[in-house]
């Protein structure tokens, strides 16, 4: 059985897309393979790198990639869904190569404020709420029994 194609977006791929890939990666790999993407990509964020080794997932050699270069490269998705905040809801890329499309908003880390610490803090709660986002999609993915 071939899996189903998933495309996680944000702005930069550097923490909200990439931390969905590999939640969706990890738990759901049985029936889909998921990447991520960005509209200007940039670095991945340590921070995030950090908060995932934390629970035994390295996404350390992740590099952050363009969403216009996988549509260059004709890629296509069953679903693409978009993980940037309400405020940069107008800046999300939208990935024309998609069967479905789904938005969830969540806070961008470069945004969060003060001790490095802190930011750890808040970047652990962002990961911990698009990981059961993740696992709640993946419910919803179930086939009806029947």
């Amino acid at each position: 059985m071939e899996k189903i194609k998933v495309l996680f977006i944000c702005v930069h791929n550097s923490a909200r897309s990439q931390m969905a890939e590999a939640f969706l990666n990890e738990l759901g790999s049985d029936r889909f393979i998921a990447e991520s993407a960005g509209l200007e990509p940039g670095v991945l964020n340590p921070l995030v790198v950090k908060a995932m080794n934390e629970i035994g997932i390295d996404i350390s050699a992740k590099t952050t990639r363009s969403a216009f270069e996988l549509l260059r490269l004709g890629k296509w998705y069953s679903w693409v869904i978009t993980v940037c905040d309400e405020s940069q809801a107008e800046a999300c890329p939208i990935f024309p190569g998609a069967g479905q499309r789904q938005h969830w908003s969540f806070s961008d880390p470069t945004a969060f404020k003060g001790s490095e610490e802190e930011k750890l803090e808040q970047v652990r709660y962002l990961r911990d709420c698009i990981a059961a986002k993740v696992r709640e999609w993946l419910r919803l993915q179930e086939p009806a029994a029947g």
